[in-house]
């Protein structure tokens, strides 16, 4: 080899000698911060003391209620505590909709009637003062419904499709079956039926019915009927009885008091630490502040709120202080029609504001364990660049498809949103029922999701996205 080749072979192995320590160096620098991010969170956390005041001094915040105006209030003042750079409330008007007296219902037979536990699904309407009797008719989709036609009339449909349990993704079992839920009274009334009972979205057997949302669709008045949630063990318990051959003589019973009233107003609670270098770049986290009023609304979607929260504490308590503008947004009625996700993104729309990323936490308080992607190829190739990052604290799950229903209307085609994915096993256990108390939060599992987002946050902030220009 010729000298001059061999003093460019040196000068080309010097170069990528001094890449490879500068990447190292960032490499350090990152997992140095992580580090001290994680200490933080862990040791003087705010997240579970704020998880406790909200479920306990303000519990269950119906959109519209006055224990989510309560829980405004109280996000507000939170962050001002902060001393973030600004802090804000945006308007948003919110559907209102109250259950009344807690529902009844039994199956009558003709060996007695058993008593089963059911909530009103929301949106529903309600039945007469003294209830709804008729007979039963089980089914296990919409699209059986439809084939019935006229068979349904006068009867009450029981949508008894479960959550499958060989899916090992818990949301992707429940995405198989809420349909039933959403839609099942929609389809039953255009067919005549007078009453729709669905199977709770939940893979346990157990006592809880689950609420959750419903739609009448493009139903005439006549065609709205009356809609409830079974418990897995009252649903397991009719199907059995309507299995026997006196089945004819089945009756099922129930009565609730629910009604929908006039829209009102709530807020969007914006908190925001301002760029450095490139302000006009915004990075939103979030949750959303309103719950079912069943239980404490700990879990979904208190555990997000104060994640969220933490993600800014820790920022200002570290003094990292932002290159890019970062906002917490704390989202009006996600439970009821996605409100406050569509207001904060028309408003967005309207300044030209310009999202480079966001990241919701709406999955539950549970034990972190990656981030779901909703990006082009150039930003997932970057975000699996940190991957190693993550796994000295076991988050290992770096996949396509994520981010949250509050963000979604925030997608564009170079941006990136992303989804907390927590443990999801134990999540329908407690989702939108009686059961999701704070007690079911475990403390270290939710420091560890808020640690694990300001990190994801910490690293989105410093380096920014790929624009594909």
């Amino acid at each position: 080899m010729k000298i001059k080749d061999m003093k460019t072979v040196l000068k080309i192995i010097v170069f990528l000698f001094c890449i490879s320590l500068t990447a190292q160096s960032i490499n350090q620098k990152d997992s140095t911060q992580m580090r001290s991010i994680y200490t933080e969170a862990l040791t003087k956390g705010r997240t579970y003391n704020w998880l406790n005041y909200l479920s306990k001094n303000i519990g269950a915040r119906l959109a519209g209620s006055k224990a989510n105006e309560k829980a405004v209030t109280w996000a507000k003042s939170e962050l001002d505590k902060l001393k973030l750079d600004r802090v804000w409330l945006q308007p948003v008007t919110v559907p209102v909709w109250v259950r009344g007296e807690k529902e009844e219902a039994h199956i009558e037979t003709a060996h007695g009637n058993f008593k089963v536990n059911i909530c009103a699904l929301g949106g529903s309407i309600a039945t007469s003062k003294g209830g709804l009797l008729a007979e039963v008719i089980e089914v296990k989709s919409l699209k059986e419904v439809e084939e019935l036609g006229d068979k349904v009339k006068g009867k009450i449909v029981f949508f008894n499709r479960a959550m499958p349990a060989d899916k090992i993704e818990t949301m992707r079992a429940y995405g198989a079956s809420v349909d039933q839920r959403y839609s099942g009274a929609r389809v039953a009334g255009k067919y005549g039926a007078v009453g729709a009972i669905v199977r709770s979205m939940n893979l346990k057997i157990d006592n809880f019915p689950h609420t959750g949302s419903m739609s009448y669709g493009e139903n005439t008045e006549n065609e709205k009927i009356p809609t409830a949630a079974i418990s897995t063990n009252g649903a397991e318990l009719l199907s059995k009885l309507l299995e026997q051959k006196d089945e004819m003589k089945l009756k099922f019973y129930f009565k609730q008091s629910c009604e929908n009233l006039p829209e009102a107003e709530s807020f969007n609670v914006i908190g925001e630490l301002k760029g450095s270098k490139y302000p006009n770049e915004i990075i939103v986290v979030g949750g959303h502040l309103d719950s079912w009023d069943l239980g404490e609304g700990s879990h979904d979607d208190g555990a997000g709120i104060v994640q969220s929260m933490e993600v800014m504490r820790i920022f200002k308590e570290l003094r990292i202080r932002p290159k890019r503008t970062i906002r917490v947004v704390l989202f009006a009625n996600e439970e009821f029609g996605l409100s406050g996700g569509k207001a904060y993104a028309a408003e967005a729309e309207k300044k030209k504001e310009n999202h480079i990323v966001a990241l919701e936490s709406d999955s539950g308080g549970f034990t972190p364990r990656g981030f779901g992607f909703t990006a082009n190829d150039e930003n997932y190739n970057q975000v699996l660049k940190w991957k190693s990052l993550f796994e000295p604290y076991n988050i290992h799950i770096f996949a396509r498809g994520g981010g949250g229903a509050d963000i979604g209307p925030l997608k564009k085609d170079n941006n990136v949103l992303l989804g907390l994915r927590p443990d999801s096993q134990r999540y329908f256990d407690y989702h939108h029922t009686d059961a999701d108390v704070f007690e079911a939060v475990n403390k270290r599992e939710l420091e560890l999701g808020a640690a694990t987002m300001a990190s994801i946050i910490y690293l989105f902030d410093r380096y920014g996205i790929k624009t594909g220009k």
